[in-house]
């Protein structure tokens, strides 16, 4: 007994004075506990989490139900009513509402499922059975996950290597593909043939260089 609970009852002269104490203090704390048990049970959902992480904040919260809320016992010696029976099974069922009306939307079809089957499944069957499609689900999307992202590095590798030839330009003679780049073994050059080099055959007059040679012309006879 905690040191706190153990001051409330050091003058209590027998053992049923000390329990009567104890029901009469922590009786009264349990409706608003209860109020709030199940304020938590109402609002408590999956919201994204493992099912097996949903699951056990259910288990705790009914268990402190329970704590609270104790199935009533018929007292009666040699009792065959089954009225605690009966309890206990509409109690197990309401959790198996509570467990499935808390799951995300994308296991829709899995509850469907659960809920059409005759006799309805306990549970413990239910959750073993949404845990199952959620490792199932988990698989195929990790398959699929990974398919495109082997293809998306490809087109990634595609689009960096067509780069990387545009920036380095023609190597080994050949420019994009397999089309072979002109050489000039006259001028040394690339982009041109020997029968069309202007070094050996003459610049046109279009040249942009063509100009400047006939201005150095001019200036050289006049100063002759």
């Amino acid at each position: 007994m905690e040191r706190e609970i153990r001051s409330s009852v050091k003058y209590a002269s027998t053992v049923e004075e000390i329990w009567n104490n104890l029901c009469d203090h922590f009786e009264k704390e349990s409706a608003p506990r209860a109020y709030e048990l199940n304020q938590l049970l109402t609002t408590t959902k999956q919201d994204g989490a493992f099912v097996s992480t949903y699951y056990t904040k259910l288990r705790a919260l009914w268990d402190e139900i329970s704590s609270v809320f104790n199935i009533p016992k018929c007292s009666y010696a040699g009792c065959k009513c089954g009225i605690s029976k009966r309890l206990t099974e509409l109690r197990d069922k309401e959790r198996l509402y509570e467990f499935l009306l808390g799951l995300d939307n994308e296991f829709s079809m899995i509850r469907t499922q659960i809920l059409a089957m005759k006799p309805i499944p306990t549970l413990g069957e239910a959750y073993h059975l949404v845990a199952e499609d959620e490792q199932q689900r988990a698989f195929s999307t990790g398959k699929r996950t990974n398919s495109e992202t082997a293809t998306f590095q490809a087109h990634i590798k595609h689009d960096v290597d067509v780069r990387s030839q545009r920036k380095m330009g023609p190597r080994n003679g050949k420019r994009g593909g397999n089309d072979k780049v002109e050489h000039c073994d006259f001028c040394g050059k690339d982009g041109n043939t020997r029968d069309s080099c202007f070094k050996r055959i003459g610049y046109p007059e279009w040249w942009p260089s063509k100009g400047n040679q006939k201005k150095e012309k001019r200036k050289q006879l006049l100063l002759k």
